[in-house]
Order: structure tokens, then sequence, then C-alpha cells
């Protein structure tokens, strides 16, 4: 088996830490800084849609129901916290005599809802984010590769579930605020989300999560269940004959980034102030694995870059030119798809490869002749597995070899 070979060194990982924890803050304002920490948040998706896509070969396109779970909890939190805090608030509950959010009240709720309850607690809120949309993401995908449901049918499975889940959250405005979300987040923990410290604490909080899990999805994918993904990316069947079951590997890195992006959603909301079903549908789910693809879908880091530079643009363009942005997206989409097919992450490795081709051609000499499937100067390298192949056919007593 020929085992993509794409880690994240520490250079790398010390570049992309210099310009997120020093040159990027120093040099954007705090409006510009808030754009890089949404931008970041997105990435956490990204690099679990890097892990599930690239080195898992399942391709989900409802991402945004996981990020848009982390957010919704984070927000019910905050809610529940600015109606017991702010005056405004206590106000409204006075004349309406429920101590209720607004959008309850407006909508005739009398009680808050059971399951509102445990998010008036920090606790139970964090628990709720790290544990119920990886726990989600597992049994729906468990559900689905056990009954060999794969491929192309599981995108329609997530997509479908995106846009159910959007139509729910707008459709139940009593309790979920409707299209409007939920707003008017004052504090965290009893700390003013308005003031600038705070937001750069979070800013470098949404920065070391996001190199965290660049490490620790490195770390998966040099271990052994990195190896058995690749495996039943690969040849699921040739897995599952020898004893293992690819459904439950499958899931369990599916829920490694339900996890991620739960996160992602739960830090978006800390730093923009607002729970939206905008961020559950079809369209973010969508986006986020554009960002993987552009970065390289078999790179960690390249999804953070990817993230970067799709959302950068947006911006850009919708700034500059409000009435073409959506055009020029598109025709960076289809750029990158027909002229970039592996993402930065593989032009940097062109870049670097033809560099490294200069030296060698500079000093012929440090590179040898050819031996057993090692190509000299010059030659072309055959594939690992014609290699395998014509080794076999050499081998005494191999059927169809010199002795057999």
């Amino acid at each position: 088996m020929n085992l993509p070979r794409n880690r994240i060194g520490w250079p790398a990982i010390l570049f992309l830490a210099a310009l997120l924890y020093a040159a990027l803050p120093l040099a954007l304002d705090m409006f510009r800084l808030g754009l890089l920490a949404k931008y970041l948040c997105f990435s956490l998706a990204a690099i679990g849609i890097v892990l599930f896509w690239g080195y898992g070969g399942i391709l989900s396109l409802g991402q945004g129901i996981f990020f848009g779970m982390g957010n919704y909890f984070m927000g019910m939190y905050l809610k529940l916290e600015a109606t017991s805090q702010s005056d405004s608030a206590q106000a409204l509950s006075q004349f309406y005599g429920s101590a209720l959010p607004d959008f309850m009240v407006w909508n005739s709720v009398e009680q808050l809802p059971w399951w509102w309850e445990p998010f008036k607690y920090l606790a139970p809120t964090l628990l709720a984010i790290l544990i119920l949309p990886p726990l989600l993401a597992f049994v729906l995908a468990y559900a689905n590769f056990r009954k060999r449901v794969g491929g192309v049918y599981f995108s329609i499975v997530t997509l479908s579930l995106s846009a159910i889940l959007s139509i729910v959250i707008i459709g139940q405005q009593g309790y979920t605020g409707g299209i409007n979300g939920i707003t008017d987040f004052k504090t965290f923990a009893g700390f003013d989300l308005e003031d600038d410290r705070v937001r750069y604490t979070l800013y470098y909080l949404t920065a070391t999560l996001v190199l965290i899990a660049l490490m620790l999805g490195q770390f998966v994918i040099n271990s052994r269940l990195g190896k058995v993904l690749v495996a039943i990316r690969d040849r699921e069947d040739r897995v599952r004959f020898s004893g293992y079951d690819p459904a439950l590997f499958k899931a369990g890195i599916f829920a490694i980034g339900a996890l991620l992006a739960s996160l992602g959603g739960a830090l978006f909301t800390l730093q923009f102030w607002f729970a939206s079903p905008s961020l559950v549908g079809i369209v973010p789910s969508i986006e986020m694995v554009i960002y993987a693809a552009v970065g390289g879908r078999l790179s960690l880091i390249g999804a953070v870059y990817g993230t970067l530079v799709v959302s950068a643009a947006k911006t850009f363009f919708s700034e500059n030119f409000p009435e073409l942005w959506l055009f020029l997206i598109g025709a960076l989409f289809i750029g990158v798809t027909m002229f970039l097919p592996q993402g930065l992450a593989g032009l940097f490795a062109r870049l670097r490869g033809r560099r490294s081709q200069a030296g060698t051609e500079e000093n012929p000499a440090a590179v040898g002749p050819s031996v057993a499937g090692v190509a000299g100067p010059g030659e072309a390298v055959p594939p690992p597995r014609e290699v395998a192949e014509a080794r076999i056919d050499r081998a005494p007593g191999a059927v169809g070899g010199a002795e057999a």
C-alpha cells in the first residue's frame, strides 16, 4: 500500500504560530483581527474535514450541523446569562412577568423548555459542546457505514440533514429565535465580551486551539489509526477481510471532525455574539469543504491556509466589488479546481520539488545509479505496484517468472 506522506514539520508549525501570535495581531486593527478570528473558527472545521475526507475517504456535506450545535449551545448559555444580568432583560421580565429570553416572551412561551435548563450553567454547556456533537456524528456515521451506505450517498444524507436542521431551527422560533437566531450577548462567565482584553484573549485561545488541532491531527495520521484509515480509503474490502470493522474506524474519525467543528462553532459565538441558522445549513457546510479542498485535502496545515485565503478573498471582493464578488469567488473556485487539483499544499510541494530537482541537476554525482525500483538521474520512477510485481515475477518459483 502506498501510504501518503504529508507530515507537518516543526518549521511549518512555528511559522504559522509566528503569524498567528505576533505578525498578524501587530499588523491588524481590532476589526480585522476579529475577522481573522472568524476565519480560524472555520479552519477548525476544515482540519476535521481533511482528517475524515482526505485520509478516511468520507465526504460529508453537513459539517454545518456540528458547527451549528457548538454555536447554539454556547449561544443558549450566553443568552440565559444575559437574561439574568442585563438591565433591559430584567425590565422586560418584570413587564411581562416572566424571566425568559426576549424571543421566547415575544412568542408567548410561558416556561423555559427543559432542554434549555442545563445551559444555565457553564460546566454542562462545555460538556454538551464536547460530547453531544461527536456522539451524534459517531451514531450517524456508524449506522450508515454499518449498512454499507457510503460515498456520494453518505454525502447526500449529511447534506439533507443540514438542510433539515436549518429548517427546524427557523420553524421553532419560540424556542430557537427562528431566522434571527439568538443574539444580544453581553458577558461570558462574568467577563465583558466587548472588552478589548477579552477579545484579544479569545483570539489567542482560538489560535492556540488551531495549532493544537493540527498537532493532534498529525498524531492521528501517524498512528495506527491513521494507517488503518488510509487502508480503508484505498481498499475497504481487504481491511474488512483482515478482521477489522471499517465502520467503527470511519465513525471514529468522523466524530473527531465533528468535535473540531463544534469547538469552532462555540468560539465563533463568543467572538461574534450570535447564533444563527445561517451557520447550520447547506451553504456553510459546502464552504467548509471548499476550504479543505483549496488548502489540499491531504494537508492539515493546508486547511488553515485554505480557509484564510478563501475567507480573505470573500471579504476583499465583497468590500471592493459588491456587485461582482460572487462571480469572482466562483472564478477563484473554478481556477483552483482546474489548475490546483491538490490545492495550495500541492502547489507548494510542486515548487519545492522543482527546487530540489534543480539542485540535483547542478550536482548529478549526488545521485547514484538506479537499483531495485529507485531511479537514477534522468530515469522515471516506476509506481510502487509495478516494482512489487516485477520483484514477484523475478522471484524463484513465481508464476510467470524465469524459474516457474
